[in-house]
C-alpha cells in the first residue's frame, strides 16, 4: 500500500481536530466543565486519546477553542444569513442577538466558558478567537462613526458583560432588557436583528451542532497545522 499523501494527512488531521472541538462543546454543554474529561471528549469524537494532547495543551485550551468556534460560526451565520445585507446597523443588531442568543440557549456552556476565563490560565488566544474578533471588528467598522480599533474592545466588553449577566446562576437577567440597552447604545431599532421571541443561529441545546464544526466548507490549508509530526495511530492494544 502506498503511503498517504501530505494532502490526505492534512485532511485527516483537520477532521480529527474538528471532531474534538465539536465533542468538547457537546459534553460541556451536557455535563459542565468539571464533569467532562479529556478521555470523554476523545471517546465522543471517536479519536485516540493521545490526539487531544497532540492538538491542544490541555482541557481549558480545548474547551475555549471549541466555544470560540461555536461563537464565531454562529456570528458568521447570523451576519451572512438571508436576507443578505451590508447595512451596518442591521449587522450590528444581528451580532448582538447572535451572542446573546447563545447565552440564552446554551446557558451551561456559556457559563462554563466565562468562568474558565477567570481561572489562572486566563483568556486563551487561538485561531478561533481571532476569527471571532475579526467578525466583531468588521461589524464595528461597517457601523461607522468612530475608530474600529477603539470601538471594538468596547463592544467586546459590553457583550461579555451582558453574557455574564444572563448566565449567573439564580440571578441571571433575561435577554430582553440587556438587548434593549445594547440596541440603545448603538442606535438600533427593536425590529432589527433577531427579535428575542425567535431562535438564534446557535440553536437550542438539543440541535445537531455539526454544521458549526463542518470540515467541508473550508479549504484544508485554512486550519493551522499543529506541527509537522505525523498523526499518531490509535493504540490497538486497548
Amino acid at each position: 500500500m502506498s503511503p498517504r499523501s501530505a494532502q490526505v494527512n492534512e485532511e485527516l488531521r483537520r477532521r480529527s481536530r474538528e471532531r474534538l472541538l465539536q465533542a468538547a462543546v457537546e459534553l460541556v454543554n451536557e455535563r459542565g466543565y468539571d464533569a467532562t474529561t479529556l478521555g470523554d471528549i476523545a471517546d465522543r469524537a471517536g479519536s485516540a486519546r493521545g490526539l487531544v494532547s497532540y492538538y491542544f495543551p490541555g482541557k481549558r485550551q480545548l474547551v475555549q477553542s471549541a466555544v470560540h468556534r461555536l461563537m464565531h460560526r454562529t456570528l458568521e451565520e447570523a451576519l451572512e444569513g438571508e436576507p443578505r445585507t451590508d447595512d451596518g446597523r442591521e449587522r450590528m443588531a444581528r451580532a448582538i442577538d447572535a451572542v446573546l442568543g447563545l447565552a440564552r440557549d446554551r446557558t451551561v456552556l456559556m457559563r462554563q466558558h466565562m468562568a474558565g476565563m477567570l481561572q489562572a490560565e486566563g483568556f486563551v488566544r487561538c485561531v478561533e478567537q481571532q476569527r471571532l474578533a475579526e467578525l466583531l471588528r468588521d461589524t464595528v467598522a461597517r457601523l461607522g462613526g468612530g475608530d474600529p480599533d477603539a470601538e471594538y474592545p468596547m463592544l467586546r466588553a459590553q457583550l461579555m458583560g451582558a453574557v455574564y449577566a444572563m448566565v449567573l446562576p439564580n440571578v441571571g437577567m433575561p435577554m430582553g432588557p440587556l438587548r434593549a440597552e445594547l440596541f440603545r447604545r448603538y442606535g438600533l431599532d427593536r425590529e432589527m436583528g433577531i427579535p428575542p421571541d425567535t431562535e438564534a443561529p446557535g440553536g437550542r441545546c438539543d440541535e445537531d451542532l455539526s454544521r458549526f464544526f463542518s470540515t467541508d466548507t473550508r479549504p484544508a490549508d485554512e486550519e493551522p497545522r499543529p506541527d509537522s509530526r505525523p498523526e499518531p495511530a490509535p493504540d490497538q492494544s486497548k
